[in-house]
């Protein structure tokens, strides 16, 4: 299915509910601004899939602009669902999920010799299932960003309701897609925005706003709630894997009642946990079983590759990532930072040049940001009530958000369980185990999974999502 463009006024019914008040300033006749990318600096040939970047504006006012990147199934993307995937962590770029996690891109894992790297085709990408659309989001992350500064200062809720715009907008520009399902997912940190984003286009959708897309459900993986028991339940699980032993578990269980481990409030707690963060900190946490390179220092670069760098189209950076042995899981963000940074990509993938003169992987606190949603957990529960299928996945070797305190979270919603715990397979060996609840909510594990799952496990992942995304059983 080729590019589809033209303009379509939006029809919208505000209702006197703040949230609506505020969608009523979309401004949807301002078109999008599209790249159709045949290929990939550092990629042999032509992409072997359909790719198009461009612009979307969100804020009028401050001139900001989300960047994309949507990439059609490779299946029948005349049926198959639409997927928006959000990227964890502070304004991470969309990019990570790309190119790390569920994309048709993987770098090859090789010595950095000062020239572009080198790209590879996925075979596991999310895209044999399903259209994708990566967002920079919010306004900053990636190649997303506002003419005003002022632009910037985005939180958990404006931010939603710029990718709400974003969705509408896109869509309008893209007609072909609106009756296909629509699927809103991330992970991690995403994870606490996913049901909020999902909630405010079902809202939007039910007051009446045109075009009316097709939105059946939502997945978060690895996710955040924003409450206590994503960090508390390391301790039940770092003793379960033998991180910690009896005794610290008991004290920590005995002196720490209620208490917050990232914070905790009494001196004896307090000391626990110092002994408990120094055993923490000598595993990977991501992946427990993983080469924990966070111990390691970072090693200079030569100097025969800083000249072929200058020599190059390389821009002038200042924020380079670690150069990591190849061996550490995150070496591919040190290729990644030099292959995006390349001008030659840059024109490749239509960036504009108000966009920010060095692309960082994520921004962390250098960019105001407001942590307004105290609890993604209601709006789990509101979603789930109207019916929408929900996916909630584990990898079982996350130690930042453990499954553990996870699955607590989904048993507080009460739902009564459909399908008792079981384990689900590939290639006649189990991938995980699952759980089916009332109200279209289905948890899962991945065996062998981290922080994120597709990153480590990705044919057991796309196993996964294409089952329950086709309505399939796991």
């Amino acid at each position: 299915m080729g590019k589809a463009s033209m303009e379509v006024q939006m029809q919208v019914s505000c209702p006197l509910g703040l949230v609506f008040f505020l969608l009523c300033f979309f401004s949807p006749r301002r078109p999008t601004e599209a790249t159709l990318v045949q290929s990939l600096p550092g990629f042999d040939g032509v992409l072997p899939f359909r790719l198009e970047t461009g612009y979307v504006t969100v804020d009028e006012e401050n001139g900001a602009e989300l960047f994309y990147y949507f990439i059609e199934s490779e299946g029948d993307p005349g049926r198959d669902p639409v997927l928006l995937w959000l990227t964890g962590g502070d304004r991470c770029s969309a990019l990570s999920a790309l190119m790390f996690e569920i994309g048709p891109l993987k770098f090859i894992t090789e010595p950095y010799d000062g020239t572009l790297p080198r790209l590879r085709y996925h075979p596991y990408s999310w895209t044999k299932a399903a259209s994708i659309v990566f967002v920079d989001s919010p306004v900053g992350a990636g190649f997303s960003f506002s003419q005003n500064p002022k632009g910037y200062d985005v939180g958990d809720f404006s931010s939603s309701l710029q990718l709400t715009t974003f969705l509408t907008k896109w869509f309008t520009e893209h007609p072909g897609y609106i009756a296909n399902p629509l699927y809103v997912g991330g992970d991690s940190r995403a994870g606490m925005l996913a049901p909020l984003v999902a909630q405010m286009i079902s809202e939007g959708i039910e007051a009446g706003m045109t075009p009316t897309i097709n939105m059946k459900g939502y997945l978060v993986g690895n996710p955040s709630t924003g409450e206590v028991i994503d960090y508390n339940s390391r301790v039940p699980y770092l003793h379960g894997v033998g991180v910690i032993s009896d005794q610290l578990h008991e004290s920590i269980m005995e002196h720490c009642p209620g208490e917050d481990i990232i914070n905790p409030k009494n001196a004896l707690c307090a000391q626990d946990l110092d002994k408990f963060n120094g055993l923490y900190d000598q595993i990977d946490a991501a992946h427990i079983l993983n080469k924990n390179c966070d111990h390691l220092s970072s090693r200079p670069i030569d100097e025969a590759i800083k000249r072929k760098i200058l020599k190059g189209e390389t821009r002038v950076l200042k924020h380079s990532p670690p150069l990591l042995p190849m061996d550490c899981q995150d070496y591919v963000m040190y290729l990644l930072y030099y292959w995006t940074n390349n001008n030659i990509t840059r024109k490749a993938l239509g960036i504009k040049t108000a966009s920010k003169d060095e692309w960082v992987r994520c921004h962390e606190n250098d960019l105001p940001y407001s942590a307004d949603i105290t609890s993604s957990i209601k709006y789990h529960r509101n979603m789930t009530s109207k019916g929408y299928h929900v996916l909630v996945y584990s990898g079982d070797h996350d130690a930042l958000i453990p499954f553990l305190g996870t699955q607590s979270w989904i048993r507080s919603l009460k739902f009564p369980i459909k399908d008792e715990w079981r384990a689900w397979h590939l290639d006649g060996q189990s991938a995980g185990f699952t759980q089916t609840y009332a109200n279209n909510l289905m948890f899962t594990t991945i065996k062998g999974g981290g922080h994120t799952a597709p990153e480590y496990q990705p044919e057991r992942c796309l196993a996964m999502f294409s089952r329950w995304i086709s309505g399939k059983p796991l």
